[in-house]
């Protein structure tokens, strides 16, 4: 099928599986699609190009088994989704201003300082209200101008290199004093399909991907996405957090060692 023999196929298949599922969950999915797409040849560039394709309808498909808790945020979702759009451009104009080598240096700290804060989230959000409580009456899910600037900053991130990008945006959330950790996954896998949507269009436009290996992954990526998102409704919140802070301890060591 497409070139590809089974060993193959089931590889990058799983692959994008676990990844679609871990997307919706915490973030962290390419840490299984990326090196399963270089462990059958394809080579690095293109099979980066690749990855976010195929990743893209999983964080919708995530986002639609969280499509209730969505609608808790009709006013703040669409300047988001704006925010979010922007800085996707912006992270993908910078990534071609810059080393990939002197870049892939930060990513372990940023990793490390992202999941630092969402394990701290509730004694930093439990500080900055005594510092500026909020008003009587107000809403916690509301969003300030600080919160859609933190928002950019994770989005021209998630741009300019996605690994990670959801552990980010997690954190970004949590700090904010959202308490709901489907709440947060819901704006999460929103938020992500929005920034892959502008990793598609440049790399689509720029004939960087590998149809026959992303046509795989798209479906099962897809599928994970729903699965995982679904799943994740059904478990109790404190196993969400321990396994959000397990993925993001995960991801950070695995980026030091490869810095080394």
């Amino acid at each position: 099928m497409f070139g590809l023999d089974l060993f193959e196929i089931a590889l990058i298949g799983v692959a994008a599986f676990a990844a679609g599922a871990v997307n919706s969950v915490a973030g962290g999915g390419t840490f299984f699609s990326f090196p399963a797409l270089l462990a059958v040849g394809v080579p690095p560039v293109v099979a980066n190009a690749s990855n976010s394709v195929s990743l893209w309808p999983g964080s919708l498909a995530g986002a639609w088994a969280f499509r209730r808790e969505l609608k808790r945020f009709s006013r703040s979702l669409p300047v988001l989704s704006v925010v979010a759009f922007i800085g996707g451009i912006a992270g993908g104009l910078l990534l071609l201003a810059t080393s990939n080598a002197a870049f892939a240096m930060l990513i372990p700290w940023l990793l490390l300082v992202a999941t630092v804060l969402f394990a701290f989230s509730a004694q930093i959000s439990a500080l900055v209200r005594k510092w500026k409580p909020a008003p009587a009456g107000a809403d916690e899910r509301h969003i300030g101008t600080g919160g859609y600037l933190f928002q950019l900053v994770v989005s021209v991130y998630g741009g300019f290199f996605g690994a990670g990008m959801g552990i980010l945006m997690i954190a970004a959330l949590a700090i904010q004093g959202f308490k709901d950790v489907h709440e947060i996954n819901a704006l999460k896998n929103w938020l992500s399909a929005v920034i892959y949507s502008v990793a598609v269009g440049t790399f689509v436009i720029a004939n960087a991907v590998s149809w026959p290996h992303t046509l795989i992954m798209l479906v099962t990526a897809t599928l994970g996405g729903y699965w995982g998102a679904a799943m994740a409704r059904k478990l109790p919140a404190i196993w969400m957090r321990r396994f959000i802070i397990a993925v993001g301890g995960l991801l950070t060591l695995y980026y030091f060692g490869k810095t080394l």
